[in-house]
């Protein structure tokens, strides 16, 4: 099971694919990317490859050290992101060289499936009811949206307002029985945060996600003081150590850490193992690909902590190039009554159309986010 071969592929929309094979013969497939930085995370890989190859790919956890603990400066969104990717294909190989699916290397199953939900509403908020009552259509029972526009650090109330109308609207359109995230996305500061987020009780919301950035993550147990909506955050949190502050500031009821950012499967249910000892959910982030999705589900399936799973069909980012596409077989991402079906081919799950993976390469992708500006000039967050 030595490692021979890395191979990279940016693929459209945003997303960078990892295959590495083994002198045997076996392939497996990685997501390391970080959103608008696909060259960035490519380069530090390339960096690493000469440590990987001829390494034992069974050697998972001696990996992660290796590539976490030998350099001087450690953890970011970069590094983190590129040991994610390169630890996921490891577990692909592995799962396929003992024919069985990670889940049952990490303790085995227990849950058959797992409730997902589907993005409404765009960058820019809008439409909210029409795009709740096709997601209801389309069988989901949860749907996440923005909350806001752009906002100021004080800003006027009437952009709030405008959420809470957002949130009525989807009320109205479906009833109570849809499970409604609103993402503050870091956008909202902590006094309007606090305003917002006690506008918005009388919804029920599922959870508010990032209320305000984790930099600000002291924050979140002062939000929780005052509102009794569960605080949701951890996607731009990198490894266990990303964590441990944010749990023992006890401000959040959900962590969301993003096994492709976060250090791979197992560094994600390492995290959700440390929150189930403070009494804390996993939602695990994946607004990405595929191969990103097939290695939550497997974490899903084994933790015991996690409860829904973000997943990126019908997102905005997407548009023209669907997760589906990359897969042999598509029906493995079959939803049923809102949720994912239990993965049972070895290894991650999934089977990669490389033909299409290659042919996808050549017509690559630049993808940056946006860059905000207030009314006036000054950045804000996106």
């Amino acid at each position: 099971m030595k490692i021979r071969t890395i191979e990279l592929f940016r693929v459209p929309p945003r997303w960078l694919f990892l295959k590495m094979t083994t002198e045997s013969g076996i392939v497996g497939w990685g997501e390391p990317i970080v959103e608008g930085r696909a060259e960035t995370v490519a380069a530090c890989i390339r960096e690493m490859e000469p440590l990987l190859i001829g390494k034992r790919a069974g050697e998972i956890e001696d990996t992660f050290q290796m590539l976490y603990r030998s350099g001087f400066y450690r953890g970011g969104p970069i590094l983190t992101s590129a040991l994610s990717g390169i630890e996921q294909a490891m577990w692909d190989i592995k799962g396929k060289y003992f024919g069985a699916p990670v889940y049952e290397l990490l303790g085995g199953k227990i849950r058959d499936r797992i409730q997902v939900y589907r993005w409404i509403g765009g960058d820019h908020p809008r439409d909210t009811a029409n795009a709740a009552r096709e997601a209801v259509a389309q069988g989901y029972s949860a749907v996440k949206m923005n909350g806001t526009d752009e906002l100021r650090w004080v800003d006027s109330h009437m952009k709030l307002y405008e959420t809470v109308e957002r949130v009525q609207a989807i009320r109205d359109a479906v009833g109570p029985e849809l499970g409604i995230a609103v993402d503050f996305y870091g956008r909202v500061h902590k006094t309007m945060a606090r305003t917002l987020m006690r506008m918005l009780e009388p919804y029920q919301l599922m959870f508010v996600e990032e209320p305000v950035l984790c930099e600000n993550e002291e924050e979140f147990l002062e939000l929780r003081r005052s509102s009794n909506i569960p605080i949701a955050a951890g996607e731009r949190n990198f490894t266990r150590w990303g964590f441990k502050s944010m749990l023992l500031h006890g401000g959040v009821d959900i962590v969301q850490p993003d096994v492709s950012h976060c250090g791979g499967i197992l560094e994600l249910r390492k995290i959700a193992a440390m929150a189930e000892t403070f009494d804390v959910a996993v939602a695990p982030h994946c607004p990405l690909g595929p191969i990103a999705l097939a290695a939550c589900l497997q974490v899903d399936f084994c933790t015991p902590n996690a409860f829904i799973q973000e997943q990126s069909a019908g997102i905005h980012y997407n548009e023209g190039y669907d997760l589906l596409h990359y897969l042999k077989d598509p029906s493995v991402f079959q939803y049923k009554n809102g949720y994912a079906q239990l993965l049972t081919k070895p290894g991650l799950g999934i089977e990669i159309d490389e033909t299409y993976v290659r042919k996808m390469d050549q017509i690559g992708h630049n993808w940056h986010n946006p860059v905000w500006r207030d009314a006036d000039n000054a950045i804000t967050e996106w």
